[in-house]
């Protein structure tokens, strides 16, 4: 029903978005260096849960509404690019800190954590951007069932990037020791994030593809 291009389509897509910096990775990775890996997957496992929503609207043929309403859409797709730009300029301001810098932040109950990564990824403008305007791109209405192909799709991505980011939880406190005593490295690596933030706040906001009804 589903072609195998497609389904390494998305899981290439997928993969690319997830090592891209981004909310996500931001938080979880705080979170982890701050407050160690049972936090960091305490809040991967909001995050999973966000993604469960996303996929459950992208079944229920939800997002189909950004079709209809074309304007509804392009202001999402601004405000996504928006907020990406105000990250990017967080990361390379004067002053800036990395992502990967130890920081002292006040331990969070298992409750917030999970509800933190939930909010943080519902609010990810890449991931609202995937599931309304990519993964509809490899769906084929010939094939069957829309929503069953947009269940196995959106599975697929959610399955890759929660592995990614696991791992990023689990190597993000060994990562931060061995950026501590080089403040080079960590300046590298905030700037870096910043550009990518920047570039994809970019193809954000020029992006000219459009959700497809469900």
């Amino acid at each position: 029903m589903i072609e195998t291009a497609a389904l390494f389509g998305v899981a290439a897509a997928a993969l690319g978005m997830v090592l891209t910096p981004g909310p996500n990775m931001m938080y979880l990775v705080s979170r982890s260096v701050s407050q160690g890996r049972r936090a960091g997957l305490v809040s991967l496992g909001g995050v999973a849960a966000g993604f469960g929503v996303y996929l459950a609207a992208a079944t229920a043929g939800i997002t189909a509404v950004f079709a209809v309403v074309p304007g509804l859409y392009l202001a999402v797709k601004l405000a996504g690019a928006g907020y990406l730009l105000w990250l990017a300029w967080q990361a390379v301001r004067p002053g800036g800190t990395s992502v990967f810098a130890p920081a002292e932040l006040p331990p969070d109950p298992t409750r917030r954590l999970f509800t933190m990564g939930l909010v943080t990824n519902l609010l990810n403008p890449k991931i609202a951007i995937m599931y309304m305007a990519l993964i509809p791109q490899f769906v084929t209405p010939e094939h069957g069932r829309v929503w069953l192909q947009s269940l196995c799709l959106g599975s697929v991505q959610i399955a890759v990037a929660l592995t990614v980011n696991g791992l990023i939880v689990l190597g993000a406190g060994g990562i931060a020791a061995f950026l501590t005593g080089r403040p080079l490295w960590l300046r590298i690596q905030r700037y870096f994030m910043g550009t990518m933030l920047g570039g994809i706040a970019v193809l954000v906001a020029t992006d000219r593809a459009r959700p497809m009804p469900a």
